[in-house]
């Protein structure tokens, strides 16, 4: 869906740090059970819809993971080139092949995936390079309201929160083009 808005819209696509749950210890945490709730409700079953629609696979994670090694990962693929490549790709490990995204050899594959060099980027990540600007980058987020993922935010202005439809991005692409300012 982001590859069908930036060819058809012209818009740039960047993927930014948030903590969903930011006191997530490194093994990770079991699931809250308000997000198992939400689960038997329904929720798994829309964003299992949305993801085949677009001809992609969805398993929602049986674990609540820490995010930080592969935010700051992001960071070195943003810096080489190959930030959206990275996600996508830690994306798929996450939400399709089931695999925890705070283990070095999950973030490795997905860094050769895509043509990085995993041994530098693991080195600069444990040298903490990319530490301080995910932090800020988070913090960023929590001012200007962020509360769930993913959020869109567009023009430093809108938001769009959660998995939405391709429509949805569509509609409000081009209500925003259509206001002035």
């Amino acid at each position: 869906m982001v590859e069908k808005l930036k060819e058809e819209h012209a818009v740039d696509v960047e993927w930014r740090p948030f903590y969903l749950y930011f006191n997530t210890p490194p093994e990770g945490r079991e699931l809250p059970d308000h997000v198992k709730r939400a689960r038997a409700n329904g929720s798994e079953e829309r964003l299992r819809s949305i993801a085949n629609s677009y001809g992609m696979e969805f398993v929602s994670t049986k674990r609540i993971y820490n995010t930080r090694l592969a935010h700051e990962a992001t960071e070195y693929a943003r810096e080489h080139g190959m930030g959206n490549e990275f996600h996508r790709v830690v994306f798929r490990k996450v939400y399709a092949e089931e695999q925890d995204i705070s283990q070095w050899d999950v973030l490795r594959a997905a860094a050769e995936e895509v043509g990085l060099n995993a041994d530098e980027m693991q080195r600069e990540v444990e040298s903490e390079k990319y530490t301080a600007d995910a932090a800020d980058q988070v913090r960023w987020a929590y001012q200007i309201g962020v509360t769930g993922v993913p959020t869109y935010v567009i023009n430093n202005r809108y938001a769009i929160v959660g998995a939405q439809p391709y429509e949805v991005f569509k509609n409000a692409l081009g209500q925003i083009g259509n206001q002035k300012d």
